[in-house]
């Protein structure tokens, strides 16, 4: 279990460092005007999600020593290191149509590099074990390290960046994590452990199977839970920083002073949300995951709102109390889908007839990496067109250091509006999720049933 969820370290570290410091790198140390960096953000995870239903099909098709899944890290673990390298040289070429070509390369092949390696991770994490309590302590474990790579992930690397001159500290900064990243994942190849075999034999590949996962409905359930969540984090998460800089604290901004401010809210926010799990696995055992997931959703909504109260330029301290609240509640939803998966893919096995996770997750990160990029591409393209300012790389690295009032009021209006949007809609699919603990029991002995049993129980879902 502890070799498993050290895996996350990368899945949640990467997410991080690329949903909160890329956005910045792309205007900042690459010079791209924001539709552009939205565009380059937007092209690359449309990639990703092309790819994705291919490698989980793959994924459940691979046969060797170290099993379905590890077999794949082993191969994907240096190549993380070259493709976070590649994604965060600051490219200094005069001619703007060069650096935009240099930067959507190396996030696709970066995406490539990505998936070929979270998506069997995910679909490993289904085939740990059946219980349905055992997978929520799991991914409560799991979690856990993955928030504390977050908070790592946003915290250090910033300071590295800082600590060297011009953009050099990119380059130091992508190589110290994707050799951290390296180790982990190596880890989790070497040691982790499947507690349900694959089956030896598989069948040919059939392009229709790609698009079978969707005729469930409880996996397009889960499907809009995680969506929700994942939007809201990848949006929240890529104006965070601008948000900090050029609206809360914009007179320091201005002024050309460095501060801590955003640094320590992350990560107040991220530790909240580790302090939060024994909670949210309380409420699991005591109702279900569903509720569990309402419960963090409300507080994060009702925390994006509070936003709009908290002026420009008031108290760090009450930003950090926000933060702290915030965290609370994303440590719901964002426990919730990890620990449903395996349930979910519990459904398929019954109605396919085949354990098929990799399908699963293929299809899932195809979903959320779509979503991902329409709405970061659409917010990037949207604050650009509010009036914001690239750094024009052209006079040297300084600081961008104003923007102007309807660029902050777009910033300010996407972070307090994108969780009572997306979340809600996440409730809304959350209270007609029937998959309970009662509910994957009766999926568990039907899966040693008739076939009269097995449609009962998928009807009733």
């Amino acid at each position: 279990m502890l070799a498993f969820s050290l895996g996350d370290f990368f899945g949640g570290g990467a997410f991080n460092i690329i949903n909160f410091l890329y956005p910045g790198f792309l205007a900042l140390a690459v010079g791209l005007p924001a539709h552009l960096a939205g565009l380059v953000i937007t092209v690359a995870r449309i990639f990703d999600a092309v790819i994705d239903p291919a490698i989980g099909y793959f994924s459940d098709k691979l046969r060797v020593r170290y099993g379905t899944r590890r077999g794949s890290f082993l191969v994907t673990a240096p190549l993380i290191t070259l493709s976070l390298f590649l994604m965060f040289f600051p490219y200094s070429n005069p001619s703007l149509a060069l650096r935009f070509w240099a930067v959507l390369l190396t996030y696709i092949f970066f995406c490539l590099i990505h998936s070929a390696t979270m998506i069997p991770y995910n679909s490993l994490a289904s085939e740990m074990t059946e219980d349905y309590t055992e997978r929520a302590r799991l991914t409560s474990l799991r979690l856990g390290f993955s928030i504390f790579a977050s908070i790592v992930c946003v915290v250090l690397p910033g300071m590295i960046v800082d600590a060297f001159e011009g953009n050099s500290g990119f380059i130091a900064m992508s190589l110290i994590f994707g050799l951290a990243f390296m180790i982990c994942i190596g880890v989790t190849g070497l040691f982790a452990k499947e507690g349900i075999p694959a089956p030896k034999k598989v069948d040919a590949a059939k392009i229709k199977d790609f698009f079978t996962t969707f005729k469930i409905k409880t996996f397009r359930q889960y499907l809009w839970m995680f969506l929700a969540c994942q939007v809201t984090m990848a949006v929240m998460s890529a104006l965070f920083f601008f948000y900090i800089d050029f609206y809360f604290v914009r007179d320091l901004t201005a002024q050309g002073e460095s501060h801590m401010v955003g640094f320590i809210g992350a990560a107040i926010m991220f530790g909240i949300q580790i302090v939060a799990l024994p909670f949210y696995l309380w409420l699991i055992k005591k109702t279900s995951k569903s509720v569990a997931y309402i419960v963090g959703s409300a507080i994060w909504i009702v925390g994006g709102l509070l936003l709009f109260v908290l002026p420009a330029g008031s108290s760090h301290i009450a930003l950090y109390a926000l933060a702290a609240f915030i965290g609370f509640g994303i440590s719901g939803p964002g426990l919730v889908p990890h620990a449903m998966f395996g349930d979910v893919v519990d459904v398929g096995d019954l109605y396919f007839g085949v354990r098929n996770a990799g399908a699963f997750a293929g299809a899932a990160n195809f979903v959320i990496q779509l979503g991902q990029a329409l709405s970061v591409g659409l917010v990037l393209a949207g604050i650009g067109l509010a009036g914001f300012v690239e750094q024009d790389i052209s006079y040297g690295a300084q600081q961008v250091v104003a923007q102007s009032a309807s660029a902050q009021t777009a910033i300010l209006v996407i972070m307090a509006l994108t969780p009572l949007i997306f979340m809600s809609i996440g409730i809304f699919f959350s209270t007609r999720y029937k998959l309970n603990k009662e509910n994957h029991a009766k999926v568990l002995s039907a899966l040693e049933g008739d076939n009269n049993e097995k449609s009962a129980v998928l009807k009733l879902l």
